[in-house]
């Protein structure tokens, strides 16, 4: 896979976070799109979202999914589907960059809409 993430960097909707990075592609009422990128061996807070819900689609590495306890591996192609209130989580357990797609749905897509229940990087709630 080449390395095309530094391509997004100069987007004014591009950010760093410890794990990887994202950039919003498209937004409007009801819903945000995002490519997602997660570093090898990385992964994303077990959270929840009280006001959205979420579809995934790996485009690039392998995906490993936790969704209510449940794990699941992805690969390019394949998507899931994260559903409001429900305890999720992304990790990428390969040796290349995570890649996929995220499109957010519902009445508030607001980054604080997180809850944390566990976090790798000191973020969880207190």
């Amino acid at each position: 896979m080449s390395d095309n993430t530094a391509a997004v960097n100069h987007s004014p909707k591009y950010d760093d976070r410890p794990w990887g990075n994202f950039t919003v592609l498209d937004e409007a009422d009801g819903y945000k799109v995002k490519r997602i990128v997660v570093w090898a061996g990385k992964r994303l807070s077990y959270q929840k979202h009280a006001q959205r819900s979420e579809h995934w689609m790996v485009v690039g590495g392998i995906a490993k999914v936790t969704l209510d306890g449940n794990d699941v591996l992805l690969a390019a192609g394949e998507y899931i589907d994260i559903p409001i209130g429900a305890a999720h989580r992304v990790e990428n357990p390969g040796n290349e960059p995570l890649v996929f797609i995220e499109v957010q749905r519902g009445v508030y897509l607001g980054e604080d809409d997180i809850v944390r229940l566990q976090d790798d990087y000191g973020r969880s709630e207190k």
